[in-house]
């Protein structure tokens, strides 16, 4: 493992240091071994793992790339990372959320479309007074998405999209289990909603503090 390690330390301080750029294509593997003073297999196994967390993008046939480093596509790992987090790691998920996407939600204040407004809107409205559970958090996912996305910053939105993923489950048993969770959610997304409308950046960011911060005491009451 120590080799690989080190197979995988070289061809990062490549990219770094800029000798591999984006979209460009590694030399061929025997080459890139003897440059690095690497062995062949423990290449191997470095552009494998690279390849997992999205880095390099091995091309059957082709050769093996350095991707588009764009954070979105460097930042899917980390939700397929955070979907193996304990249930009692879920409050510490949360947290973070709870710090990062208010703050996004007050920088799509002022940036947010009236169209986006609109189609926000009109996604509470399909939604109802009465959905159900499952209905609630694909809403709710989808209703958040399309406010950070909004922010301008994708880095905090790809971020968050890998965050909301252990969080899921917990607004789940929040719903099964306490009778005014929907009306609740329901409550401060229109809440949200309109401080986005009025272009209210502080207000914004208050309701969707609330909004997060209600999940994550009603979880911490029963674990």
């Amino acid at each position: 493992m120590a080799v690989t390690d080190e197979a995988i330390e070289k061809i990062k301080g490549m990219i770094v240091s800029g000798a591999l750029r984006p979209g460009e294509r590694l030399p061929k593997e025997s080459e890139l071994a003897s440059e690095l003073g690497l062995s062949r297999n423990s290449l191997r196994e470095a552009v494998r793992a690279l390849s997992l967390i999205r880095i390099l993008d091995v091309r059957q046939g082709d050769g093996t790339y350095v991707t588009s480093l764009d954070p979105q596509l460097l930042l899917e790992a980390l939700s397929f990372v955070v979907d193996f987090h304990r249930d009692d790691t879920v409050l510490e998920f949360l947290a973070v959320r709870r710090i990062l996407e208010p703050a996004a939600t007050a920088m799509a204040a002022t940036r947010i479309s009236e169209q986006q407004l609109d189609a926000l809107g009109a996604q509470l409205d399909k939604l109802g007074a009465s959905p159900s559970v499952e209905e609630l958090v694909a809403s709710d996912l989808d209703f958040h998405r399309g406010i950070v996305q909004s922010s301008g910053n994708s880095v905090l939105c790809s971020l968050l999209d890998g965050l909301s993923g252990p969080t899921t489950r917990a607004r789940i048993w929040r719903g099964l289990t306490q009778e005014d969770a929907v009306s609740r959610t329901l409550h401060e997304h229109r809440a949200i909603l309109t401080a986005l409308r009025d272009r209210d950046g502080e207000a914004a960011r208050s309701w969707a503090t609330v909004h997060i911060a209600s999940v994550e005491q009603w979880l911490r009451s029963t674990l």
